[in-house]
């Protein structure tokens, strides 16, 4: 409850700080501070000692912290203020990574030492039938000593950038060194550092002049494609960065260093032309109360589009409104037509498919499902270099058609329809369809598929998404293809939470680029310079070991705005879709009587799903009667799309067919139906 308490213990809990870790056999961990002893077993050494690892890590720090707040008071303190604000932080934190590198040196010298003897008992084996069981210990002891060797390489000395120089001789003199200098440290040496580097991020080892290190480079490796990867870090050689460094030439123009994706929008900032103000809040959520239960309890197997569902359920938002947010970070595909090569646009075009799902995280209220022929534009050609386009081509199943025009050299279109099904516990989303993304100038055409939603705790508990599956996309001109791979999530799972991977590879298989990230906060790629085979995995795969360049942020997530846990969580593009626009179509979703005025919204939304069948009626009795006479009935035909074969997958897709932005120039809607 408050900070003082920090100190006590309740039951089922043991201070790390003063704990006892001792491992009985292979498996088995005991875990006691006098009072309480814990007895844990691993399903294999390997996995043993990554627990170890990590505890004597945490214990480690609990000292520290501890240590910490005795030594507060009696520490000396620089003459003035000012150095004694610039000199703590940066002691700390650089006293916390010599600490880590200390107990990580350790744990080497020991899995080293058992190495070392079960590589003696090899040598001197006598008998064939005794070198399977010695063999599979020193592969044993082998992978222990690179797990501890792992965490000693990943632990990352925060440099104090160049500014602050000043402040690191402070602490030299405030501080004297042990046994070795802050300089050897900051570049990597010293006693501590025998058995390797310490890899630091690119560019962030300044000299006291300012001038870049040689060794700000590093090369990462990564298990492709398998459920728990390994991540290796070395130190590369320079002058091989050099020779087989790419640019990902769209984002940088020839500077790696720039491929991060920072720009006018990173704060979540969008142009807009001058006098033209859109809105950044909307009216709170209000706080309605809903029976799930009583809605859902018979309707478990049913398709959710068939479920009537009160307002409460839903966001002021239609299922369009959703599809267009797909486009909030259209900026990806504008620098992926800058892109020199396949396999580097390819990077952007897969950041671009999983950034999606970004919104999701916390969306869990329903959109509106659109009225048959309804449709919703977003014109931002002026501001972003876009229009957009979406219609709903079909009640049931519901499927609505999406057509972009980017003047910045590219066109996306879509046609979505949305499979869901109520499980009693979960919700499961399925999007059925492809989505279509063609270069101008290139003609370059890449297709791929959405993963599957899964909304959880539907009747008990907090509501939660999930994504999982896999995504292939595909360039048909060069016959790339990227693999990625959405993880759901595990309470058992040492990965992190929504966790996203993949490999972009050429036509001949060759792979490219790394790709890894979470589908709601950022995705990166890395170069790959060289590929092997590694260890084989408990499924019996043989795991790919790509060495790659250090990995580069192609994606990140905007911050949501203020006060948006009250606003549907709604991102900023969200929050203006519902905004007031002159000239849309009769049809458009910001017309709906539905989505804004919420005292009367149930009935209204009832109202318009009556008038809905009661034109679906009024359809089935043309088609009876056509049948009568004899006749071809054709049905309904979306207004600006038509269905006609891919030429690429085969499959019938509504394609835009023309004619909405020149109706909306001439303001000559008389093709629309009334719909609302």
């Amino acid at each position: 409850r408050t900070q003082a308490e920090m100190a006590h213990t309740c039951r089922g809990t043991i201070n790390l700080s003063t704990a006892h870790i001792d491992t009985e056999d292979s498996c088995n961990i005991v875990l006691s501070n006098g009072g309480r002893t814990y007895h844990l077993k691993a399903n294999s050494e390997v996995e043993r000692q990554r627990w170890v690892t990590a505890l004597e890590l945490a214990k480690a720090k609990a000292i520290r912290m501890r240590n910490n707040q005795s030594d507060d008071s009696g520490d000396e303190e620089p003459a003035s203020q000012s150095d004694k604000s610039e000199l703590h932080g940066p002691l700390k934190t650089l006293s916390s990574k010599l600490e880590d590198l200390s107990t990580c040196n350790e744990l080497i010298a020991k899995h080293g030492a058992a190495l070392q003897r079960s590589l003696s008992e090899l040598e001197s084996l006598r008998l064939p039938a005794d070198s399977g069981e010695k063999i599979k210990a020193v592969n044993e002891r082998a992978t222990l000593f690179r797990i501890t060797s792992n965490a000693m390489i990943n632990v990352k000395i925060t440099i104090i950038p160049s500014r602050s120089w000043r402040v690191l001789r402070a602490l030299r003199s405030q501080h004297p060194p042990h046994s070795h200098s802050w300089d050897s440290v900051a570049m990597g040496e010293g006693p501590l550092f025998h058995t390797g580097k310490i890899s630091v991020p690119a560019g962030s080892v300044q000299s006291a002049k300012g001038e870049a290190s040689d060794e700000d480079e590093e090369t990462e490796y990564f298990d492709a494609m398998e459920d728990a990867p390994a991540f290796i870090t070395v130190t590369a050689d320079p002058k091989h960065h050099r020779r087989s460094g790419s640019n990902l030439s769209g984002a940088s123009e020839g500077h790696p260093e720039d491929w991060n994706l920072e720009d006018s929008r990173s704060s979540g900032v969008v142009a807009v032309p001058a006098g033209k103000r859109r809105r950044s809040r909307i009216p709170d959520k209000p706080n309605y109360s809903l029976n799930l239960w009583s809605i859902m309890k018979n309707c478990i197997g049913k398709e959710l589009s068939k479920i009537p569902m009160p307002v409460n359920f839903n966001e002021p938002l239609s299922m369009l409104q959703r599809l267009t947010e797909d486009l909030e970070y259209h900026e990806l595909l504008d620098k992926a037509v800058k892109c020199e090569s396949s396999t580097e646009q390819m990077c952007f075009v897969a950041a671009f498919s999983v950034s999606s799902y970004s919104t999701t995280v916390h969306r869990t209220a329903k959109p509106f499902n659109p009225l048959l022929g309804e449709t919703y534009e977003l014109d931002r050609l002026e501001e972003l270099g876009f229009r957009s386009l979406c219609e709903q081509v079909s009640h049931h199943p519901p499927a609505a058609a999406h057509h972009v025009y980017s003047r910045r050299g590219w066109t996306l279109w879509q046609e979505i329809t949305i499979a869901s099904k109520f499980r009693g516990k979960y919700l499961s989303i399925m999007p059925l369809g492809a989505i279509h993304l063609e270069f101008h100038s290139s003609g370059n055409h890449y297709v791929w598929r959405k993963v599957t939603s899964t909304v959880h705790n539907i009747i008990v508990g907090k509501l939660w998404i999930d994504q999982s599956g896999e995504i292939e996309i595909v360039n048909h001109k060069s016959k790339d293809k990227c693999q990625l791979k959405f993880t759901p999530y595990s309470y058992f799972s040492r990965d992190v939470p929504r966790k996203v991977t993949g490999v972009v590879s050429d036509a001949e298989g060759k792979a490219h680029y790394v790709m890894s990230g979470t589908w709601d906060e950022k995705m990166e790629c890395s170069k790959i310079i060289h590929s092997s085979h590694g260890s084989t995995s408990t499924e019996g795969k043989q795991k790919t070991v790509y060495q790659t360049l250090s990995p580069k942020v192609l994606w990140r997530k905007y911050p949501l705005p203020e006060n948006a846990e009250n606003m549907y969580f709604f991102s900023e593009l969200a929050l203006t879709l519902n905004e007031p626009e002159e000239r849309v179509a009769p049809t458009d979703s910001r017309l709906r009587p539905d989505h804004g005025r919420w005292d009367e919204a149930n009935a209204e939304k009832q109202r318009l799903e009556e008038k809905q069948r009661a034109v679906r009626r009024r359809r089935e009795a043309e088609a009876v009667e056509a049948l009568e006479e004899g006749k071809d009935y054709e049905g309904y035909s979306p207004l600006w799309f038509e269905r006609r074969a891919d030429a690429l997958t085969g499959e019938l897709l509504c394609v835009y067919k023309g004619g909405y932005w020149e109706a909306k120039d001439r303001q000559d809607w008389s093709v629309c139906p009334d719909i609302f």
